[in-house]
């Protein structure tokens, strides 16, 4: 099988996490994010791992900070990749919120990439985040979308259908 690199993208608490971990019981799957080093920068600013709005909107802030001053989160995405492409790990899941970053890895990508919009159920679709990088993860013209917004027994098959009949089948 050619591994497939995913972008992955939706609103904070969408369910992106628990999909990719429902795949990862019928693929090899390897899970990054653009965010996970920011992640470890924060720690050493007080920040300690809440998802609050207000953690959100520090993370994303400090987040474009280090992309303006030295791509850091594209170096670590691009690192992580070639990492994978000496597994054999078959698909790699990759959490990117602004557009124009996707854009970016897409570009740089060294598989073929997609980009997924996870849809969330009703309760979050509207939901104003106060930061740029949930609050505009609608503005992208993803190759793919799935809507997470059945309970989890009913998602799982449909999910693993989607994977397999739609993003596998489009390589």
């Amino acid at each position: 099988m050619e591994k497939i690199t995913i972008v992955i993208n939706g609103v904070g608490g969408c369910g992106k996490d628990t999909l990719v971990e429902i795949l990862g019981g019928y693929h090899k799957v390897k899970n990054i994010s653009s965010i996970t080093p920011i992640k470890e920068i924060a720690k050493h600013c007080g920040w300690n791992g809440e998802k609050t709005d207000k953690a959100r909107k520090f993370l994303s802030d400090l987040k474009k900070l280090l992309t303006e001053y030295n791509e850091f989160p594209m170096q670590y995405l691009l690192a992580e990749q070639e990492e994978f492409l000496q597994t054999d790990q078959e698909f790699l899941f990759v959490h990117i919120r602004e557009p124009h970053e996707i854009e970016k890895f897409k570009n740089s990508s060294k598989t073929k990439t997609y980009a997924l919009l996870i849809t969330p159920r009703a309760d979050l679709q509207n939901k104003v985040y106060g930061n740029k990088s949930d609050d505009e993860v609608n503005n992208y013209d993803y190759d793919f979308t799935f809507a997470n917004d059945k309970p989890l027994d009913i998602i799982e098959k449909e999910w693993i259908e989607f994977v397999e009949n739609q993003i596998m089948t489009s390589l």
